[in-house]
């Protein structure tokens, strides 16, 4: 395993991300700020418990996992993107590195960015509601494993745009619908047939549910569903990646 070759991507990665870290710091702590605003004050005074856990806690898990999908998407696809905008791509794939360490040197920079503002929004979460962690290592475990899989996902969708329009076709048009109708910030448990049926074949739904379920114990869908729902989403996302790399699609052309 070539870890100087690694370490110089997740570096250069990393020094980007530092270059603007205020300004990447200050926005989820001010959007985290106005999601309380609304929907703890305006919404959370009408509905004061979802499922036992008071509404102000219980949309933490939707805020971070809310953050962490598009900030996991938009660091991996950009940081593979810009090589392959200004040609530098060939170096990297001239260079003494296997295809899985140079994934774990882009994947690793943009996992580290999403989950420090995942952790950002925790900590701006503690400011305005009391909130535990029934299984804080499970917390973290999961967390992990949804930035890494969100990571693979964005890294292929820098493969695949053209463009940096094509950047936030995804993010804006898919992810983040299918997080605001996941149960992002309510239960599906609320939804009428044929509705919370449909919501189902979501599969945010079993994201946010299982990163819940670490905070509180209870979630809308079972633990152990929810995992095997995110690491099938890992599995495939890592089958993508190792295509793509095999093929050389869009990366030698």
């Amino acid at each position: 395993m070539n870890w100087r070759g690694i370490l110089a991507i997740y570096r250069f990665e990393m020094h980007r991300f530092a270059r603007t870290l205020w300004t990447g710091l200050a926005v989820p702590v001010i959007t985290t700020s106005l999601y309380f605003v609304v929907f703890g004050a305006a919404i959370g005074s009408r509905m004061s418990e979802i499922g036992g856990v008071p509404y102000g806690a219980f949309i933490v898990p939707g805020l971070m996992m809310l953050s962490l999908f598009t900030e996991s998407i938009f660091n991996a696809s950009f940081g593979i993107h810009m090589p392959r905008f200004t040609g530098t791509i060939y170096e990297i794939l001239s260079a003494p590195l296997s295809a899985l360490e140079t994934v774990l040197g882009y994947v690793g920079a943009a996992a580290t960015k999403s989950i420090v503002v995942a952790l950002v929004i925790l900590a701006t979460a503690h400011l305005f509601v009391p909130l535990e962690i029934d299984h804080p290592f499970l917390m973290l475990i999961y967390l992990l494993l949804v930035a890494a899989t969100f990571c693979l996902f964005g890294f292929m969708v820098g493969v695949w745009a053209k463009g940096f329009e094509q950047l936030q076709v995804i993010p804006l048009l898919i992810v983040t619908p299918l997080t605001f109708l996941g149960g992002a910030f309510y239960s599906i448990d609320m939804l009428a047939e044929p509705w919370r049926s449909i919501t189902l074949f979501n599969p945010v739904v079993y994201l946010i549910n299982g990163f819940r379920w670490t905070f509180f114990s209870t979630a809308d869908v079972a633990f152990g569903t929810a995992l095997a729902a995110t690491l099938g989403f890992f599995l495939a996302c890592l089958a993508g990646v190792a295509w793509i790399f095999r093929t050389g699609y869009r990366l030698k052309q």
